[in-house]
């Protein structure tokens, strides 16, 4: 998915778990004719965890129209997490990759030095659309990696007094999926089956954030709702959840970030120049390849900001 960047508002709300949880609202952004509530990055928070990129779309109609359509754009430094909820969606990528992707399916990218995708609803697509898609910000040397691409189709699950979670990326609750992950991180799903109240075991090492897609829940004693996200600091070992039937969360969590995060349009990096010089390559046609069987024209490079750039995180 293609990107700008975030601006939110950050009120500080403290949790009934005893410890301040801060509570953070998104803002709507487009995505081609996709709305999405977009909730990372924030202006004072570009990352929890490696995680950097939240955003959340849907649930919306798209019988009889086009859908999501994304056309090739280039990433680097990161990998992609595209997770369906409703729907269908067709993944392309220069590395030749051709992949539908469905509801409880993980499609994992990793960028590397340079990658390129395509994202768009077939053209006999079902008739609702709802996601979340997800960046983490590679470490070290793993920036200049080679890119990859990974599928998978089934993913471990656990339970927790009606809530069943499925696990994407790292461990929860006795759960370790089985994706390629760069730094220590948690990604789940949390689907409230009953009207449930349940405790949570969290790594006391990492920062985390819980936001939801669907329902009614309260993390902590904190009221979310779909377009908010809530930040819990390093330190918790658990997180009180309390959920409607029907309800849908999302966990994310991992070790603070020691190195700095640049981001501009579809990259991070670590300098403005990690930035400049994608975006140069992009426009000359090398570095990220092209995608076999897309038609159609891919998506410019937005005019570079240098000032704005090498005053990130301004």
């Amino acid at each position: 998915m293609s990107t700008a960047d975030a601006d939110v508002s950050v009120p500080d709300t403290p949790g009934a778990d005893g410890q301040p949880g801060e509570l953070t609202t998104g803002r709507v952004a487009r995505v081609g004719d996709i709305e999405v509530r977009r909730l990372l990055p924030l202006r004072h928070r570009r990352s929890v965890g490696a995680w950097c990129f939240v955003d959340h779309y849907g649930p919306m109609s798209v019988d009889g129209v086009a859908g999501m359509q994304v056309p090739p754009h280039p990433h680097i430094g990161l990998q992609t997490v595209t997770w369906l909820l409703d729907g269908n969606v067709l993944h392309r990528d220069s590395l030749g990759s051709e992949q539908m992707i469905r509801p409880g399916q993980l499609n994992l990218m990793t960028a590397g030095q340079g990658i390129a995708h395509s994202e768009e609803s077939p053209d006999e697509h079902d008739p609702r659309l709802h996601g979340v898609q997800l960046w983490l910000a590679l470490p070290g040397p793993q920036r200049q990696a080679a890119p990859g691409f990974e599928h998978h189709a089934a993913l471990p699950m656990a339970g927790r007094a009606g809530f069943e979670i499925t696990v994407f990326a790292g461990s929860l609750a006795g759960a370790r999926s089985p994706a390629t992950v760069f730094s220590p991180v948690v990604g789940a799903q949390l689907h409230a089956g009953r009207d449930t109240r349940a405790r949570l075991g969290l790594e006391p090492g990492y920062e985390h954030v819980i936001f939801m897609v669907a329902g009614t829940a309260e993390a902590g004693g904190t009221a979310i709702s779909p377009g908010t996200l809530l930040y819990l600091p390093p330190g918790r070992d658990q997180v009180t959840l309390a959920a409607t039937a029907g309800a849908e969360l999302f966990l994310l969590g991992g070790t603070p970030l020691d190195q700095p995060v640049v981001m501009w349009w579809n990259f991070v990096g670590t300098t403005p120049q990690d930035i400049i010089d994608a975006a140069r390559d992009w426009s000359r046609g090398s570095r990220f390849g092209e995608i076999p069987g897309y038609r159609g024209k891919p998506l410019p490079a937005p005019p570079l900001d240098a000032v704005r750039l090498r005053s990130w995180p301004g």
